[in-house]
């Protein structure tokens, strides 16, 4: 096995801690084997990362799906405000998911978040995600043909739906067309909305 010598620890420490490579990464920057980076990093008591901490590293590394849209006009940055106020009101903020979930039955506030994820988060339109709640005494195809046309998001990409057989009437009546959950799965993405609830919440 190939060792490291005194000068390539140092790379070691620098590689491992500073510029927070994983042990394979390092052995492949310094042209070594993994075995002599763990034996390196043995005798010299260098502590290797907790799962926790790798998996946070891999996170930051890891490539957004989304792409910020510029906020060059009042109009875009009142429609950030208005998606992270919907958001705030209607969307599944606790927990440890990484899924933005926005549910509602009115098509107008349904329209307003897709606009605010496509015009201002710049998402990637093939992760969009329709999962539909509606009811048993509702016709099916004709609720998610309406989603399907009011969302712009083909069925194909449309989960459930979810079927509810003990309902009130009254409230079938003010949803005619059920309600949906817009869902996009993207963790970097929903704690950055989160942020911005934040920073809105502190004025």
């Amino acid at each position: 096995m190939a060792t490291i010598n005194k000068k390539t620890t140092e790379r070691v420490r620098k590689l491992y801690y500073d510029e927070k490579l994983s042990v394979q990464g390092v052995a492949d920057k310094l042209n070594v084997s993994i075995d002599a980076v763990f034996y390196c990093m043995r005798k010299n008591s260098m502590k290797r990362r907790l799962t926790k901490e790798s998996n946070a590293i891999n996170f930051e590394k890891c490539e957004p799906s989304f792409n910020l849209v510029r906020l060059n006009t009042e109009k875009l940055r009142t429609l950030k405000i208005i998606g992270t106020m919907l958001y705030w009101g209607e969307g599944y903020k606790t927990g440890k998911g990484a899924t933005i979930d926005f549910a509602n039955s009115d098509k107008d506030m349904i329209i307003l978040f897709l606009k605010f994820l496509r015009n201002i988060c710049g998402v990637d339109e093939k992760r969009l995600r329709v999962y539909p709640y509606l009811y048993a005494n509702q016709d099916i195809e004709k609720c998610v043909d309406f989603w399907s046309r009011i969302t712009k998001i083909d069925r194909t990409r449309f989960t459930g739906p979810y079927i509810r057989k003990d309902y009130d009437e009254k409230k079938t009546d003010r949803m005619p067309y059920g309600l949906v959950h817009i869902r996009y799965s993207d963790k970097k993405l929903l704690d950055l909305i989160k942020k911005w609830i934040g920073e809105y919440r502190s004025i």
